[in-house]
């Protein structure tokens, strides 16, 4: 119990006990043995619930959090490379500043979190949820987020370069002057984003979806658009855009495109109506066996 409260102040009784029922403490990272001696390298595991945990500053480097629920936890500042965060709730929580690099967390849900200024270089995020989350000049450079979903984040200033994002979703993101650079996007979704000023330089944009996003003044310098949908994208003061990217891609009359640019018109898609099948016919029941006569032969 006391290695514990070195790493969570304690509340009250309560929230102790709820911490004590609900973690499993393997040991304090890292861990130094005597003179002479081998070094052993001990982790610190989370589980269970701790809701608005106080964390921040906290040394977390390869600590795990597996199915734990830390809503609201206070975590700015914190040191957590390499950490792994496994399909954990982090809702709410406050990483400003924190040091995520190389950290693991896949399946776990961010949604309102604050990552302002914190570092997620090469971080495995593959279908974490950033929903509404405050991604405000945090690097996440060589990250790996496919199938992550940021939609209705702040991404200004951000940094994804040489980011793995294959179907991220980044509907109605505010990506303001955020870097793209070289980060592999196909099939994601920048429809209805802000991406105003952003860099997509060497970026892989086949089969994304801009419909009606704002890319006023984005560099799009050597990014590859093919099969690419930009119906209702707005690309006014597009940077280093090319006929031939457009002509990878399509769009319609609301594409709204720089001076001297055209582009073909999406073909238009139709959806075919099925109806339900019909459940099968109960089974007809076995006939009734026939009745079993006794006869009785007299004495």
């Amino acid at each position: 119990m006391e290695c514990m409260k070195s790493y969570l102040p304690a509340r009250s009784a309560s929230a102790l006990a709820a911490l004590a029922a609900g973690f499993a403490l393997i040991g304090a990272a890292p861990a130094w043995a005597g003179a002479g001696e081998k070094e052993v390298a001990r982790t610190v595991a989370f589980g269970g619930a701790c809701s608005k945990c106080e964390l921040s500053g906290r040394k977390l480097v390869g600590a795990q959090f597996v199915g734990a629920n830390f809503r609201e936890a206070a975590l700015v500042g914190a040191d957590l490379r390499g950490a792994e965060l496994m399909a954990s709730d982090f809702s709410g929580g406050d990483f400003t500043r924190a040091d995520l690099r190389h950290a693991k967390l896949p399946g776990s849900v961010f949604h309102g979190a604050t990552f302002v200024h914190a570092r997620l270089d090469g971080v495995e995020a593959h279908g974490a949820v950033f929903i509404e989350s405050d991604l405000t000049r945090a690097r996440l450079t060589e990250s790996a987020l496919v199938g992550a979903n940021l939609s209705r984040s702040i991404l200004v200033h951000a940094t994804f370069h040489d980011a793995e994002m294959l179907g991220t979703i980044l509907s109605r993101v505010d990506a303001t002057r955020a870097d793209f650079s070289e980060a592999e996007m196909t099939s994601a979704d920048l429809s209805g984003g802000v991406f105003t000023n952003a860099s997509f330089r060497g970026a892989e944009l086949d089969r994304a979806r801009f419909k009606g996003g704002a890319f006023g003044g984005a560099d799009f310098r050597g990014a590859s658009f093919e099969k690419s949908d930009l119906r209702g994208a707005d690309l006014t003061g597009a940077r280093y855009l090319t006929q031939g990217q457009l002509d990878e891609a399509c769009g319609d009359r609301t594409t709204v495109l720089p001076k001297g640019l055209k582009i073909k018109e999406c073909a238009r898609t139709f959806l075919m109506r099925r109806d339900a099948p019909k459940p099968p016919r109960p089974p007809v029941p076995a006939p009734a066996p026939s009745p079993r006569y006794i006869y009785v032969v007299g004495e």
